[in-house]
C-alpha cells in the first residue's frame, strides 16, 4: 500500500475513532449519575431496618434541594424514621412516601441519609420511586422499574427507580401489626357536656307558691281583706244608727 493510501487510511481511523469517543462520552454521561439505596443484610419481613440512599448530582450549574421517594406497597409513612442526612436538612412525611430536603447542596454534590423502616414486607425485591429536585427546579425522576426504560409516567430512558433485592425471611418471621395512626391531640378531647340546670325541689316551689309575682307574701293580701271589711261593717252600723234617730 502506497503512503498516500497509509495516510487516507489512518486519517479515516482517527476520524472513526474521535466519533466512537464522542458518542461515548455523550452517551455516559447522563447513565453515571443515578440514585441507589442500601441495606446490610435485607431480608422480607425483617424489622427495624437502617436504608441507605445515595443520590448523585447530574447538574453542572444547580445543586440538589430536594428528594421525594415514593414507598413501594407493604411500606406506609408511618413506617420510616429519619436517621441522618446532609446537614440542616428535614424529613417531613407525605400521602405516597416522604422528603428529605434543605437548604441546596454544592455543585456537584450527592446527597446520602439514612431512614429506619419499622419492617420489611414479605417481597423479593422493592422499588422505591425517587423525584431528584435541583435548585434550579430541575427534576430528575427515577422511577423505571425494568429495563425497557419505561415507568409509567412517559419519563426518558435510563433513570431506574432505586432498587434493594430481599433475601428470603427468617423461618417463623410473621407480619407485625400495622403501625398506628395518630390523631391530633384535638380530636382526642371530646367536649364535656354541659351540666343540666338543677330543678326546682319541691318545697323550693312551695316557698314560691306562697308569694304572687312581686314578692309579696300571702298575709298581705289577707290583711287587706280583713280591714276591707272591718270598714264595711263600721260603714253599715253608723247607717243604722242614723236610720233609729231618724
Amino acid at each position: 500500500m502506497s503512503r498516500t493510501n497509509l495516510a487516507h487510511a489512518a486519517s479515516r481511523l482517527g476520524v472513526l475513532a474521535a466519533v466512537a469517543l464522542a458518542t461515548a462520552v455523550a452517551t455516559a454521561g447522563p447513565a453515571s449519575a443515578h440514585t441507589e439505596v442500601e441495606a446490610e443484610g435485607a431480608r422480607a419481613l425483617a424489622q427495624d431496618v437502617a436504608l441507605t440512599f445515595t443520590a448523585e448530582s447530574e447538574s453542572a450549574s444547580a445543586g440538589i434541594s430536594k428528594l421525594e421517594v415514593i414507598l413501594p406497597e407493604g411500606i406506609t409513612p408511618g413506617d420510616i424514621t429519619y436517621k441522618e442526612g446532609p446537614k440542616g436538612w428535614k424529613f417531613a412525611p407525605t400521602g405516597r412516601g416522604y422528603t428529605v430536603s434543605g437548604t441546596k447542596l454544592a455543585v456537584g454534590e450527592d446527597v446520602e441519609y439514612v431512614v429506619s423502616v419499622r419492617q420489611l414486607p414479605d417481597a423479593k425485591s422493592l422499588a422505591f420511586k425517587t423525584l431528584q429536585t435541583y435548585s434550579d427546579g430541575k427534576v430528575d425522576r427515577w422511577i423505571e422499574l425494568d429495563d425497557s426504560g419505561s415507568g409509567g409516567e412517559g419519563d426518558e430512558h435510563g433513570h431506574p427507580a432505586p432498587r434493594l433485592e430481599l433475601k428470603a425471611a427468617e423461618p417463623g418471621a410473621k407480619v407485625i401489626s400495622p403501625t398506628p395512626t395518630e390523631e391530633p391531640a384535638s380530636a382526642s378531647a371530646e367536649p364535656t357536656p354541659a351540666t343540666p340546670s338543677p330543678t326546682p325541689t319541691t318545697s323550693a316551689k312551695a316557698a314560691d307558691s306562697t308569694e304572687d309575682s312581686d314578692g309579696m307574701s300571702l298575709g298581705v293580701p289577707v290583711g287587706i281583706a280583713v280591714g276591707v271589711l272591718a270598714l264595711g261593717g263600721l260603714a253599715w252600723w253608723l247607717k243604722s244608727r242614723r236610720t233609729d234617730g231618724a
